[in-house]
């Protein structure tokens, strides 16, 4: 899995802890079959008509379960397979593409979610990030799904040490954006505030280009990984998430690794993570200025402990509780 985003973090992570407890995984991704670059988005790929191929694959590694990670190409040739071969399988549902294609090419939702609940329709459960997710997609009329949150690397993302932003010429308070760099993200409401200090977006993406020439006053660093992107959350006073589509958001987690309080507004994602926590570890709400501005007296000390209660032991190991056998059989998955 080439591509560095959400999605695949959490399950190139879910699978290494899987192996660690003794189960065999196998990842297929796009990177196995010819592929082409997803339009808008090229270092998404796209598998070319994978189903001969992926059947060989499945064929000679003869798994015990099989669960569908997302809704490309190659996700509706593994549906595919398992209905003709009368397998069960799972699904997960990561991304609101049905939003994202209303934004970029004004598809109507409804259409979107109607081949969405056609593609994990068929499955014996569908995996969501978080409750509220699974409460609206129940409002959708999509019937079989099961929770399954996600975790956040404790060793990787720490308060120390921290970027000296300040150093670099950035007036303090520093305000942090990470993540693609994309109209569905929302950047535009973060760069659009009246706050103080200096604005930062840690990422790359379509949108960069022109948000760049909008708000010179921001700084655009490009994308930054593992130490450099730790002491860059650490390094912020606030990290602010203005999405309104992200089906969870690991960045809030790593921020607040990092001890870094989080501004977001009332949705699906921050508000599951942050919780009853807010007063201490960040704000959540329908204005994004004033919660940004109130993050800044959060508790960053808090802001660690509260991280510290998503380990990716435990979501692996809900991943593997949920999956089921690949044929009708009293046999669970291989465990150790």
């Amino acid at each position: 899995m080439p591509q560095v985003n959400g999605v695949v973090r959490t399950l190139s992570t879910v699978a290494t802890e899987l192996r660690s407890l003794g189960h065999v995984v196998e990842v297929v991704g796009p990177d196995r079959f010819r592929n082409i670059p997803c339009p808008t988005y090229p270092d998404i790929r796209l598998a070319i008509a994978p189903g001969r191929a992926l059947s060989g694959l499945i064929a000679r590694f003869r798994p015990d379960a099989l669960h569908i990670a997302t809704e490309g190409p190659l996700g509706w040739a593994a549906r595919r397979w398992a209905i003709r071969h009368r397998a069960r399988f799972t699904t997960s549902f990561h991304t609101r593409f049905p939003e994202y294609l209303q934004a970029r090419f004004r598809i109507p939702p409804a259409l979107g979610y109607a081949v969405l609940r056609r593609f994990h329709g068929r499955g014996s459960a569908m995996l969501v990030a978080t409750p509220s997710l699974g409460e609206e997609l129940r409002r959708r009329r999509f019937l079989n799904g099961r929770s399954w949150s996600r975790g956040v690397d404790l060793d990787k993302f720490r308060p120390e040490p921290r970027r000296d932003w300040e150093a670099e010429g950035h007036r303090r308070p520093v305000f942090l954006y990470v993540g693609r760099v994309a109209v569905e993200k929302n950047i535009e409401a973060f760069l659009s505030l009246d706050l103080p200090g200096s604005r930062i977006v840690v990422g790359d993406g379509p949108q960069r280009p022109s948000l760049t020439r909008r708000f010179p006053d921001a700084h655009f660093t490009g994308p930054l990984r593992d130490s450099e992107l730790s002491a860059a959350f650490a390094g912020a006073d606030a990290f602010v998430f203005p999405s309104l589509t992200d089906t969870f958001g690991l960045v809030v987690l790593e921020a607040l690794a990092c001890g870094v309080p989080v501004a977001a507004f009332d949705v699906t994602g921050p508000k599951d993570i942050l919780g009853g926590a807010t007063e201490c570890v960040g704000q959540a709400g329908p204005d994004l200025r004033a919660a940004a501005l109130a993050a800044l007296g959060a508790d960053r000390a808090a802001c660690r402990r509260h991280a510290e209660r998503f380990g990716w032991r435990a979501c692996a190991e809900r991943f593997r509780d949920a999956l089921v056998p690949l044929f009708e059989t009293t046999e669970t998955p291989r465990r150790p």
